[in-house]
């Protein structure tokens, strides 16, 4: 038989044993995080008793032992979906990795048992399936750095969220307090945040408070006059607060035209001026 048949032959006729090996050294080696309760036995041995199954059917279905190719779409698509379980659960990507790796020694063992005495097609049997087991933990490494970049980036698009907070004072009236630098990605999240709450509210007023943006250069300044406009043209007028004596004077020496935008020193002056605006007055 061919070396590519040995290796189908082998999964197929010492699966058992070779799943039996493969998920007690995987437990052995996994150690602590069995304890901890990211993975359990059980899980363990289901996800070997798939990856061979799969593995099986590629090798018997294909001509070659090339990973990449369409007979192996399904054991890609398996460990696709196992990297991003083990993401959630907070494995490392070498602890993902290590599933894949660590099938060598049984799948070497069952390779020699079936030898025999033969060392050249024993030779031949390892290294077709070192080739094939080295590309598909490569697989793996790069799929778990694909499902962290997605995770970081989830995360990342959360926190611009969170730090860019629409809060409703009055009928008609938003404010948002910007905290931290205000760089393109926070500027697109602010003016999709505020336009949206603007046609929930039909609020008539938008605040937008930068007194806890540390710093105001001409990037800053169009990214503000941008969202500026943006209401606008949703038929919104906008007041900026919090702007202090040094970023005025910034501004200034920058040559920014806020075109006729109207600021305020503090959030409390810019609400009472949005109140006068929108006809709300108190009585003494």
């Amino acid at each position: 038989m061919s070396t590519h048949a040995n290796i189908s032959a082998a999964l197929q006729g010492r699966r058992a044993a070779i799943q039996e090996q493969w998920t007690r050294e995987l437990a052995a080696s996994l150690g602590t995080i069995l304890t901890k309760g990211r993975i359990t036995l059980e899980e363990l041995r289901a996800q070997c008793r798939q990856l061979l199954e799969v593995l099986e059917a590629a090798m018997r279905s294909s001509s070659d032992a090339d990973s990449g190719g369409p007979a192996f779409r399904e054991v890609r698509a398996f460990l696709e979906e196992l990297t991003r379980r083990r993401v959630q659960a907070g494995f490392s990507s070498s602890e993902t990795a290590t599933f894949v790796f660590s099938l060598k020694r049984p799948l070497f063992d069952a390779l020699r048992a079936d030898a025999g005495g033969d060392a050249n097609r024993l030779a031949d049997d390892v290294w077709m399936a070192t080739e094939l087991l080295d590309q598909l933990g490569l697989h793996t490494v790069r799929a778990f750095q694909a499902t962290r970049e997605e995770v970081i980036h989830r995360q990342q698009n959360e926190l611009l969220e969170l730090s860019t907070p629409v809060v409703k004072l009055w009928d008609g009236i938003l404010a948002l307090p910007m905290i931290g630098t205000l760089d393109s990605a926070r500027t697109q999240v602010v003016m999709e945040s505020l336009l949206q709450r603007i046609v929930e509210t039909e609020s008539q007023i938008a605040i937008i408070d930068i007194t806890g943006v540390p710093t105001v250069d001409t990037l800053v300044a169009q990214h503000l006059l941008k969202t500026v406009t943006a209401l606008r043209l949703m038929g919104a007028d906008c007041i900026i607060s919090g702007v202090r004596p040094q970023i005025a004077q910034t501004i200034v020496h920058l040559g920014v035209d806020l075109q006729g935008v109207t600021t305020k020193a503090n959030l409390a002056d810019a609400l009472a001026l949005a109140l006068k605006r929108t006809g709300v007055s108190f009585g003494h």
